[in-house]
């Protein structure tokens, strides 16, 4: 196992930030894929259960310092039913992200795929939420290689009920409004992802997250990314993601 993988590792036992990794980190985003996929290894998740898509959005690749989106595995623990319940103090400083899911019908090669690819990949569409951990301190100090090496703050997440008829929906249409604590905390559209929600799909086929894990595997289950920033949390409350087109997910700390 790589050194970075070790250190990313070792802070998630002991819950604690993950502190830059000085020589250990990796030199390039696909360094930090290949430390990805070393993590993923040690956890027992590869071939991993699906995959998350982080800074879709301008908004958040401004937030996070990032030039473009970046991906990372989700293990099969992650995956959790419409509805669930978490306990807050089993995460470090969580937040929640309003998300567009999908479930994988076939495979999707590693390279270069084109929005009408993607889409035919697909055999299910439903709103989701991802749990995503603060576990960071200064990003630009930590660096955008190790921030893709420990799966781009992702922790957990639910998905919702597929979406009946999704292919005559216009998906980038689609308005999405978060919930946290009875309150509308933020809203988006799916075109905010990358144009269109599958428009991230093809950028995850031609990522180097799919290169690593030998491209996207049908029944892989896919956050395409948030559209709106991550709501940080401050105790237990329940969390709806809301879209007008694809239905509710929803999930509650206690």
């Amino acid at each position: 196992m790589s050194t970075a993988a070790e250190a990313i590792l070792a802070a998630r036992r002991a819950r604690r930030i993950l502190a830059p990794l000085g020589a250990a980190a990796p030199a390039t985003p696909e360094a930090g894929y290949a430390a990805q996929r070393a993590v993923a290894e040690a956890l027992g998740a590869a071939p991993p259960a699906g995959f998350k898509i982080g800074a879709t959005t301008r908004q958040m690749q401004d937030y996070l310092g990032l030039s473009g989106p970046a991906a990372g595995f989700v293990p099969r623990s992650s995956l959790h039913p419409d509805g669930s319940e978490f306990r807050f103090a089993d995460f470090l400083n969580p937040g929640v992200e309003c998300e567009v899911g999908v479930r994988l019908g076939r495979d999707l090669p590693a390279g270069p795929t084109s929005r009408e690819q993607a889409a035919e990949a697909v055999a299910e569409v439903f709103p989701a939420i991802e749990i995503v951990e603060r576990r960071y301190g200064d990003l630009a100090e930590l660096g955008t290689p190790t921030l893709i090496a420990d799966q781009v703050f992702h922790a957990a997440g639910v998905l919702g009920a597929p979406v009946a008829g999704w292919r005559g929906l216009d998906l980038g249409a689609a308005r999405g409004n978060f919930h946290v604590g009875g309150k509308v905390v933020g809203s988006g559209f799916g075109r905010d992802l990358l144009g269109h929600p599958m428009e991230a799909l093809a950028w995850l086929a031609g990522s180097g997250a799919a290169r690593v894990f030998g491209g996207l595997k049908a029944g892989q289950v896919v956050w395409l990314g948030s559209v709106t920033p991550p709501i940080w949390l401050e105790g237990p409350c329940e969390v709806v993601a809301e879209f007008d087109l694809l239905g509710q997910a929803r999930l509650r700390f206690v």
